[in-house]
């Protein structure tokens, strides 16, 4: 296997896979030289207010509604170790390990941009930490999406500082001041504002973003190849997918969908099979019409990538931030700013579960159409060995179901909501990490639903016999579920069959085993 090339951060934008390779793969993480040159030089303006009599947010201040009262110069250094433990109050399960070292990666890449006043020691302690595989232990509830993912990241910082506990590369829990030690990492003692730059940031919903956005990219793709398979072995028309009638309706998803169609049914027999020649010995499919889940596909696929591409515009934008409050500006100015709040980002995270349950649901619909003898053309109901003896993909299609209604509830937006916090100084918040939560479960979801869908329609393509054989993309897909899963007869232990597949619609295997046949899959 490869080596996983590094992150290096040197005052370049992160990218969505940059983060990834961080996030889930575990690439190692650089800060270079110039970096802590352009660190180091706006710490010395932070350093520069130490005797100013002037209240500055953070430096000489407290936080949120007690950001009037004085700190005397004294009691700086323990305003920023009581920030951190006191906003270190998450509760609830443990959050996902990619999703931790996502958020630390980027509150890292925002120290890197030297607009935090934050010593460069800090961002080699978050690259050294992420390096050595400590992940901190992060719970499910504790941030509102404004003032940034403040409990999600003061675990983070807990744990820089060897408190609270990490994960380590095993994946065993430990006290954090051990798992440091034992890594040769020396625990951070704070400077002024630096708690403050530990934990504001809207790193924990954007990395959920970058991570949802990579796997996105790959379930449209999948969902494309899940409607060939379907379209072919239902005996439906390809008709609608023609060029000229796409591009009457010129969004650019519903033409990349559209030609992916085309290509996985290509030549097929079984479609010509059904396949009338006019006088002038034009083949014509003799369906005048198939069903909307069929015939629009490259609609709703179409719009849900162009959700997926918005999505991508907002994530490079917040990728290229600097957020934190306050903020050192270019010209040396120490300035409070309202860039924490979470909107952009939470905004997309629910427009993105909208178009996830759209996706799933009409995938469940194709699904369905399946095992209805009324509306499948011929297959034996459930696509069953022995109907009644059997029941074949009956509870299958009830498993898509349930998650497609789980999915819709998911749909509902977190960003409408608004619980005022902190005195009513916070009072107006985004829900952004709530957002962020939700779409993850809408992701998993969808590739569940993919693959029920693929899993169902390559059995009706073996049910329809040897006779009339499917296009080389569909027939690829088909030979690659057959290595995982045998084909018709008597019914069997569905469940392990379906996570056979739903593993690999999430690994890329069903994309890759179209592309080989046909060429890319868009």
């Amino acid at each position: 296997m490869s080596r996983i090339p590094a992150v290096v951060l040197d005052g370049t934008v992160l990218t969505v896979e940059q983060v990834v390779a961080v996030a889930r793969h575990g690439a190692s993480v650089t800060v270079s030289e110039q970096v802590r040159e352009s660190m180091a030089a706006t710490r010395a303006v932070i350093e520069d207010l130490a005797d100013d009599t002037r209240p500055h947010y953070g430096v000489s201040t407290g936080f949120g509604a007690l950001a009037r009262r004085h700190i005397p110069t004294e009691r700086r250094a323990q305003l920023q170790l009581s920030l951190v433990r006191s906003h270190a109050a998450g509760s609830g399960p443990e959050v996902e390990t990619e999703v931790v070292r996502a958020l630390q990666l980027l509150r890292l890449a925002t120290l890197a941009t030297g607009r935090t006043g934050a010593r460069p020691v800090v961002a080699e302690t978050y690259a050294a930490m992420l390096d050595a595989r400590l992940t901190p232990v992060v719970h499910e509830y504790g941030s509102l999406g404004c003032s940034g993912d403040l409990a999600p990241l003061a675990h983070v910082a807990l744990a820089a500082l060897g408190e609270g506990q990490v994960r380590d590369a095993d994946g065993a829990l430990r006290p954090a001041g051990a798992a440091l030690a034992e890594a040769g990492i020396d625990p951070l003692v704070l400077a002024e504002k630096e708690g403050l730059a530990l934990i504001n940031g809207t790193d924990g919903m954007l990395g959920q973003l970058c991570l949802a956005l990579h796997d996105l990219r790959r379930l449209m793709a999948a969902a494309d190849v899940a409607a060939a398979l379907s379209v072919e072995a239902l005996l439906g028309s390809d008709a609608p997918f023609a060029a000229d009638l796409v591009a009457l309706r010129p969004h650019p998803g519903q033409g990349v969908s559209a030609a992916n169609l085309r290509r996985m049914v290509a030549g097929s027999p079984l479609m010509a099979s059904h396949r009338a020649v006019h006088d002038d010995g034009t083949p014509v499919c003799t369906r005048v019409q198939d069903a909307y889940s069929l015939r629009c596909a490259p609609q709703v696929h179409g719009a849900a990538r162009d959700t997926v591409d918005h999505a991508a515009a907002v994530a490079a934008r917040e990728l290229a931030a600097a957020i934190d409050n306050p903020v050192v500006t270019v010209d040396g100015r120490v300035e409070s700013n309202g860039n924490f709040h979470g909107a952009p980002v939470a905004y997309a995270l629910d427009f993105l579960a909208i178009a996830v349950a759209d996706v799933a649901g009409i995938s469940e619909r194709r699904t369905d159409r399946f095992l209805d003898v009324a509306r499948n053309e011929g297959l034996p109901p459930f696509l069953a060995d022995d109907p009644g003896v059997d029941s074949g993909h009956m509870i299958a299609q009830y498993t898509a179901a349930g998650i497609v209604s789980e999915l819709k509830r998911l749909a509902a937006p977190a960003s409408v909501d608004s619980i005022p916090s902190s005195a009513m100084q916070e009072d107006h918040v985004s829900m952004g990490w709530a957002a962020a939560r939700k779409l993850r479960r809408g992701v998993d979801g969808l590739g569940r639903v993919l693959a029920i869908e693929i899993l169902t329609a390559t059995r009706a393509l073996d049910l329809r016999g040897t006779e009339t054989v499917p296009a080389a993309g569909t027939a690829a897909v088909r030979d690659l579920v057959r290595s995982h899963v045998a084909g018709p007869g008597p019914d069997r232990y569905l469940a392990p069959e379906i996570e056979a597949v739903v593993r690999l619609v999430t690994d890329g295997a069903v994309v890759d085993a179209a592309a080989a046949a046909v060429g890319e899959i868009g």
